[in-house]
């Protein structure tokens, strides 16, 4: 590595490690997790103490779960033994000298503050501010994503954002639609294939994982892979190598994956759709995007946005009138973002100066509909037992979040916390939680 211009240091033990590292600032860690004194992963607390320095797992099993973790917890990157040179050099190109991303991550919190956008993706809501806090924290490492959500929501765009906040964000980013490709030809479109290994094939044809090597692949519609195919797709996951159709020559490949779904991927793998070793490898880190219809005030927000581009595009300055903002707000929204640019862009058409609401397709006079888990109120029941039950089933609901919670009562995240330590004094069984508002101390 003194060739590529890095200084070298080597310890054999994790005391050694630590006392290497307090007499220098080490930009990089290669990390083996079997040490003679103790477990690599002890030595992570240490690595994390020094924003500068990033570590590299070094692991001898491809699906052992402590890589897994160690993603989670915040290393660059992994190496299956035995360690192969070429795969460290690509992985220092992409790991040495970081600082540069985090300055690109503060500029877009600065710019969501300012504008209520990350990046290309527009939002202010509490669900959102969730989803931008996983890309922050995912984005520079090697972790495999699967982003999860219904059609419409963004998937793509997650996935361009997690590649443009990586280390891979000067290679290529090629999203593939599983969907969308001949079953007889995925294979060969993903993989490649060799000159004359089937009939057509009249020459060699490069595959996307090899002409996205360095770069990051999206695989779209994950579930609309052929099982056959996944077996290939979890070798190249595990050992970083594939062969071409027709050759049995291996090739080395350094790409990142993600992977995204408009499925339950657990329903899928019951299914048949998907296998679950290929599951549990592409899920290393999950991502969840919420629904437009979960997102508040994004919509007008949305909404507004596409009515800019337009405007700019044609040279007009269209506005909305404030009923057709309370009917955009009112829908249920099956479709999501993507059902929202085009009812934008259908309202643009139909309108003159003013956007009013009759310019909005008819669907959308209707409000939103009920939906999820209800329960009875007995006619004469106290308002406060009501208001109590209705808290925490959707509290119960949202899963114990209580911001969710908040945004769906429509009440502030402090009048929330007020009423769970009414609960609470009042001995509630269902509420026997000391709930404290975030910044604030017991004792």
């Amino acid at each position: 590595m003194a060739r590529e211009g890095f200084s070298v240091a080597a310890a054999s033990t994790l005391r050694e490690a630590r006392a290497r590292m307090n007499e220098q600032r080490p930009e990089v860690v290669f990390l083996d997790l079997q040490l003679p004194d103790g477990n690599g992963m002890d030595l992570f607390e240490d690595v994390k103490s020094r924003a500068a320095t990033e570590v590299v797992l070094i692991t001898g099993h491809a699906s052992i779960e402590s890589s897994i973790e160690a993603l989670r917890l915040g290393a660059a990157d992994y190496l299956i033994k035995p360690v192969n040179i070429k795969q460290v050099k690509a992985i220092l190109s992409r790991v040495a000298r970081p600082a540069d991303l985090k300055s690109e991550i503060g500029a877009l919190r600065d710019e969501l503050r300012r504008l209520g956008r990350f990046g290309q993706l527009l939002g202010t809501s509490t669900p959102m501010q969730r989803v931008y806090d996983q890309i922050e924290r995912v984005a520079p490492t090697a972790a495999t994503v699967l982003i999860t959500g219904e059609s419409g929501t963004g998937k793509e765009l997650v996935a361009q954002t997690l590649h443009n906040l990586s280390r891979r964000r000067k290679q290529m980013f090629l999203p593939i639609n599983c969907g969308a490709i001949s079953p007889q030809l995925i294979e060969s479109e993903m993989f490649g294939h060799e000159k004359g290994s089937f009939t057509g094939a009249m020459r060699e044809h490069k595959g996307y994982f090899e002409r996205a090597s360095g770069g990051t692949v999206l695989l779209d519609e994950i579930t609309e892979m052929p099982l056959e195919l996944q077996v290939k797709l979890l070798r190249v996951l595990e050992s970083g190598t594939f062969m071409r159709v027709g050759s049995d020559r291996e090739i080395e490949v350094d790409v990142r994956v993600l992977a995204a779904t408009n499925r339950n991927p657990d329903e899928a793998v019951a299914e048949g759709k998907l296998r679950e070793d290929l599951l549990y490898r592409l899920r290393v880190f999950p991502l969840h995007l919420p629904p437009l219809r979960e997102r508040g005030e994004d919509v007008v927000l949305i909404a507004s946005h596409f009515l800019d581009e337009i405007n700019a595009t044609e040279g007009t300055a269209k506005t909305f009138a404030p009923a057709t903002l309370d009917r955009l707000r009112g829908y249920d929204w099956p479709g999501n973002v993507r059902e929202l640019k085009n009812v934008v862009h259908r309202a643009f058409i139909m309108a003159d100066d003013l956007i009013d609401a009759h310019c909005l397709p008819p669907e959308l006079g209707h409000a939103k509909q009920v939906t999820g888990p209800y329960f009875q109120v007995r006619v004469g029941t106290k308002v406060a037992d009501v208001e109590r039950r209705l808290i925490l089933a959707t509290l119960e609901q949202c899963g114990g979040t209580k911001e969710k919670a908040a945004e769906m009562l429509g009440i502030s995240l402090k009048t929330l916390y007020n009423r769970l330590r009414e609960y609470q004094a009042q001995k509630d069984p269902a509420a026997d939680t000391v709930y404290e508002e975030p910044g604030t101390r017991v004792g």
